[in-house]
């Protein structure tokens, strides 16, 4: 069974897709842009960013009523891998002994300016 999910507290989708999508026990979550639901800002530093983007992620993993411990896997799109260690650090606040498997790439660049995009697949 394939259904939406979808938050109040991470920001609408900016476009034709849904934040996330349970199909059975797999929850795929969109890209989240490091925007508060509340305010619709975006922080500056490459740590507020990645912070911003995973509690958008939690508010999702909460609407399907799993956690960030039920994540398997993420793929992390940076607009600058010199950042790298700085988002590591905030990354690992998030995970605990249950980390996902996990890819990390640069790209040219990201929707609003963003210096980070966070998705992630999560199941029971």
């Amino acid at each position: 069974m394939k259904k939406i999910i979808a938050s109040n507290e991470a920001p609408a989708a900016i476009g034709p897709y849904s934040q996330a999508i349970m199909l059975n026990d797999t929850l795929y979550i969109s890209g989240q842009l490091p925007i508060s639901a509340t305010t619709g800002e975006m922080p500056e530093d490459i740590e507020s960013q990645t912070r911003q983007s995973l509690l958008n992620i939690g508010a999702i993993l909460k609407s399907a009523s799993l956690t960030y411990e039920d994540v398997v896997k993420t793929t992390v799109l940076m607009t600058d891998l010199s950042d790298f260690a700085r988002m590591n650090a905030v990354y690992a606040e998030f995970f605990n002994e249950m980390k996902p498997a996990r890819a990390c790439f640069q790209v040219a660049a990201l929707p609003k300016g963003a210096k980070i995009e966070i998705e992630a697949i999560a199941g029971k």
